[in-house]
């Protein structure tokens, strides 16, 4: 096995690390069709709906969630977004917890990693200049951008990601948390599945691991996941003590 880093090196990796746990830990659902070469994964309140498909002209991964027939917001990433990031929206997506509590500003998971404000201001930048993260707002529009490159010119590009400005923003950080992480990711060796324009770049390290872990390491996080939503729905409803009556 490879570790890469930085992760945002690391290619696209096994879609399965996403759309798994949705499946078999937080109940969204699938409906699939033979004839068709795409997943499409229904939350359970049946208002976001992730479909992952080869689109040689867009991303391969795109979620919108919607609210009656509007489409509240939407996320895409490229094909070798690495899963391990995508997981990070995703994780929060599904997580109920993650809704209720405090989120930081996208920003800020970047920030503690050392990446870099640009002179012009926009956006925060990967110390190795490689990634990049913006939030992009004029007149109506409103949104996120994430790219990893290599150079300028298009062939440059390892992928992409777009964030609507409607997104929830305890998500957007959920992505920029993983995307800021720096532990490297596990990659198969032989042949060396990372893209070919990045290896100049990425650090590789061969390393020995012990079957068993490269091979339940998904169902470990199934598990991991579906221990998280089990706890989530025994959680007790916290309850509002009623206001002490007034005494003249």
């Amino acid at each position: 096995m490879a570790l890469v880093a930085p992760r945002y090196l690391a290619g696209g990796g096994d879609p399965a690390w996403v759309t798994a746990p949705l499946h078999r830990s937080c109940d969204w659902s699938s409906q699939p069709n033979p004839l068709v070469p795409q997943v499409a994964l229904t939350s359970p309140d049946r208002t976001a709906v992730l479909r992952l498909g080869p689109d040689p002209d867009g991303p391969w991964w795109n979620l919108q969630n919607t609210v009656g027939e509007q489409r509240a917001w939407s996320v895409s990433f490229g094909v070798r977004t690495p899963v391990e990031i995508i997981a990070g929206f995703t994780d929060a997506l599904s997580d109920p917890a993650a809704a209720q509590a405090h989120a930081p500003d996208p920003y800020e998971p970047l920030r503690q990693a050392g990446w870099l404000e640009g002179h012009d201001h926009d956006g925060l930048t990967s110390p190795d200049g490689l990634a990049h993260v913006e939030h992009f707002t004029h007149g109506f529009t409103d949104c996120w951008f994430a790219r990893t490159a290599v150079s300028e010119d298009p062939d440059g590009l390892i992928w992409r990601a777009y964030l609507s400005g409607d997104t929830p923003a305890h998500l957007t950080t959920g992505f920029t948390r993983a995307l800021a992480d720096t532990a490297p990711l596990l990659r198969d060796a032989y042949p060396l599945r990372v893209p070919l324009n990045v290896r100049r770049q990425a650090h590789v390290t061969i390393t020995q691991r012990p079957a068993a872990e490269v091979e339940f390491a998904l169902e470990r996080r199934v598990a991991a996941l579906a221990n998280r939503s089990t706890q989530a729905m025994s959680a007790p409803v916290p309850t509002i003590a009623p206001s002490p009556r007034r005494t003249r």
